[in-house]
């Protein structure tokens, strides 16, 4: 069977090909100089409930390690379950940048952190900030953890090459 040629039409992923190529060229040509970034982090735990006459609670549990809570249903059948995360969970920097991280403990008694790429280690506290400093000097992926709240308490820090 002969192929019959149908007029030229951009196809949706041409176009978002040819989208996000002019945001890259667009962004390869931004200032190669450094900047002072400045972001707060928030210890959040965000929770959610139903009651057993609209859900029954899970027979599986979560994984283990801190990060997950169940509560399993109380005397009127509610039944919750919550997260603890960071928030936001991902940040993005250039290399050379110098990167202002405010860390804000909401939820949680205290939440051992590591940044272990830029050599930052402290304890955040419930109603305590914690500000740490740094130079985004390499590019990659790097992960801020709480080692009491994994898996879910782990965030990245995405460092772009420089241009």
């Amino acid at each position: 069977m002969p192929v019959t040629s149908r007029p030229s039409q951009p196809s949706v992923r041409n176009v978002l090909a040819a989208g996000l190529l002019a945001a890259c060229a667009t962004f390869q040509s931004a200032p190669a100089s450094a900047e002072s970034r400045f972001f707060t982090v928030l210890a959040v735990e965000p929770r959610g409930g139903v009651t057993t006459d609209r859900e029954p609670f899970p027979t599986q549990p979560l994984p283990g390690g801190g990060g997950y809570v169940t509560n399993p249903p109380n005397a009127q059948g509610r039944w919750e379950v919550s997260a603890y995360v960071w928030q936001p969970s991902q940040i993005v920097v250039n290399q050379g940048d110098e990167v202002t991280l405010e860390f804000v403990g909401i939820n949680g008694a205290e939440h051992p952190t590591t940044i272990t790429a830029f050599g930052q280690s402290f304890t955040l506290k419930r109603g305590h900030a914690h500000r740490v400093t740094f130079r985004a000097d390499r590019a990659g992926m790097f992960g801020f953890v709480c080692g009491t709240h994994q898996p879910s308490m782990t965030g990245s820090l995405i460092v772009l090459p420089k241009p």
